[in-house]
């Protein structure tokens, strides 16, 4: 959870959303453009959506001060 919190774990995110995005908007898929927002705003707002599954804190700040 460490990576996911630090500049490059949320660099990804935001990469990895505008990328499902993109495949969404050229392939016509407008269920996969709506799941690139998960990651975008998952990065954009710095939390992290899986680290309340491992009893971690959601926000970015708190988590960056755990790990």
């Amino acid at each position: 959870m460490g990576f996911m919190a630090a500049p490059q774990g949320r660099a990804l995110r935001v990469g990895a959303g505008l990328a499902l995005m993109g495949w969404g908007l050229t392939k016509g898929k407008p269920a996969t453009t709506a799941l690139g927002l998960v990651p975008l705003l998952a990065g954009v707002f710095d939390v992290c959506l899986l680290a309340p599954l491992v009893k971690l804190p959601f926000h970015g700040d708190e988590l960056r001060r755990q790990t």
